[in-house]
């Protein structure tokens, strides 16, 4: 079995070397309690890195005003992106707070009474195979999706549980398949469980079956989906919404490799890999006790995070071509300007939208095009059918990630309008715009991400 080491070393083994770069990212404590501690951020690493007081942090401080997990560091495309999990003091960026933002090489971030200096690495071209299409039944050709690639079919002949992460829609079902299929349990069953489709007195139930008479129409014994699941992978979709009073259960299950069913009195022994996902940030439910820390510890073993289909650059072709062969239709016939536009589009449902969108173009015609998803309605307050407002509620995502959902298409359109009334010049459009030429261009690289 490969150890955690060994999983967030391997994007740098087996694979060739292509033109695009990524560096890595040293974060220094400068000042504080804890002046001098260093830990550095990887480009191939499998999750963000954590900062914070908790045991869990690969940057762990002392400092009585960090949050046990304060803030999350990745580098995406070659930039340092800064997280803050929900903390209680706030993370700052040159003084300025911050929920997500990019910091530069150079760059201070105050969180508590702790400064920390980010310094860039020297470049190093990222270890892609250039020919990968997909892992399985997950399609995609992007640099986003070929790093994960590696990974993925390493942590399939693994045997530890992985926690899948992404926005609605990116795919993390069918990651989780393809994790099964590729793996040594492929012949044997796999096994959905869906936290949000189970009423919670109904989960324990579920999960670990029930005997004769143990409630109220329990006509007779059950076996539970961790046995149905026997030998093979048990999966378990939006791990972050279980209830709280059920996550010791599943706990144990996983680490005892036992279960007991409702009602029963002995315990029975299963052989069971648990994959699961999430569209939360567990970092910030753990923060703020929604989930449980020895849980999370124990599924996070192997991490993986979906990319959005908007970082995702040139897929939307690649896929929307599969999926028109996919529903029968012809692949020529998703015209290719009509897909050229579909690419600058932000895609708040993912992949799954895309899908229904060429089911609707091989349906319709030109007459889809109509549809919510040009991408061309205004932002208006009345949440009216087809407006950026309406499309992120139905999403029905939390509070936060609905906000910076409709923050972030505010700031795309408002970036481009801006610029093209000055002709492109940034300086005049950051004028214009009433902010500081260097946060405008801050803000018009996180928009054309």
């Amino acid at each position: 079995m490969e150890t955690d080491a060994e999983l967030s070393t391997l994007a740098a083994q087996g694979r060739a070397a292509v033109p695009e770069e990524s560096r890595a990212f040293a974060v220094e404590v400068v000042l504080g309690p804890d002046l001098g501690a260093r830990a550095q951020v990887e480009p191939e690493a499998p999750s963000p890195m954590l900062v914070g007081t908790s045991e869990t942090c690969t940057l762990r401080l002392t400092d009585r005003a960090v949050s046990r997990r304060h803030m999350s560091l990745e580098v995406v495309d070659g930039r340092l992106r800064v997280c803050d999990l929900g903390s209680t003091n706030g993370t700052r960026l040159e003084g300025v707070a911050v929920v997500e933002a990019f910091a530069d090489s150079g760059a201070h971030l105050q969180i508590g009474a702790s400064r920390l200096r980010v310094t860039a690495q020297s470049s190093r071209p990222v270890a892609v195979d250039s020919l990968a299409q997909g892992f399985g039944r997950l399609l995609g050709a992007s640099g986003e999706m070929q790093r994960l690639y590696p990974l993925c079919a390493r942590i399939a002949a693994a045997m530890i549980p992985v926690v899948i992460e992404g926005e609605t829609g990116t795919g993390k079902e069918i990651l989780a398949e393809a994790l099964h299929e590729m793996g040594p349990r492929a012949q044997a069953p796999f096994i959905v469980f869906d936290c949000t489709a189970v009423p919670p007195n109904l989960i324990e139930s579920e999960l670990f079956g029930h005997e004769r008479g143990s409630f109220t129409g329990a006509v007779a014994a059950r076996k539970g989906l961790f046995e149905q699941a026997e030998g093979g992978t048990l999966f378990v979709d939006e791990i972050g919404d279980l209830d709280i009073s059920l996550q010791p259960k599943l706990l144990r299950a996983i680490e005892r490799g036992e279960i007991r069913r409702v009602g029963g009195a002995r315990p029975i022994r299963v052989d069971v890999r648990v994959l699961s996902a999430t569209r939360r940030n567990l970092d910030v439910e753990v923060q703020r006790g929604r989930f449980r820390d020895d849980l999370f510890h124990r599924l996070t073993v192997g991490r993986i995070e979906l990319p959005p289909l908007r970082r995702r650059r040139g897929d939307v072709p690649l896929l929307a071509r599969f999926f028109a062969r996919q529903l029968g239709g012809d692949e020529h016939a998703v015209q290719v300007e009509f897909v050229s536009r579909w690419e600058e589009y932000g895609w708040p449902g993912n992949v799954r939208e895309l899908r229904n969108k060429v089911a609707r173009y091989i349906a319709l015609g030109t007459a889809a095009e109509d549809g919510p998803e040009r991408g061309a309605a205004p932002l208006a307050a009345d949440g009216s059918r087809g407006d950026a407002i309406h499309r992120v509620l139905a999403l029905d995502l939390p509070l936060a990630d609905a906000r910076q959902r409709v923050v972030d298409e505010l700031e795309q359109r408002y970036i481009a309008r801006v610029l093209e009334a000055h002709d492109g010049h940034v300086g005049k459009a950051a004028a214009a715009s009433g902010i500081a030429r260097r946060h405008f261009q801050r803000i018009r690289a996180r928009a054309s991400e």
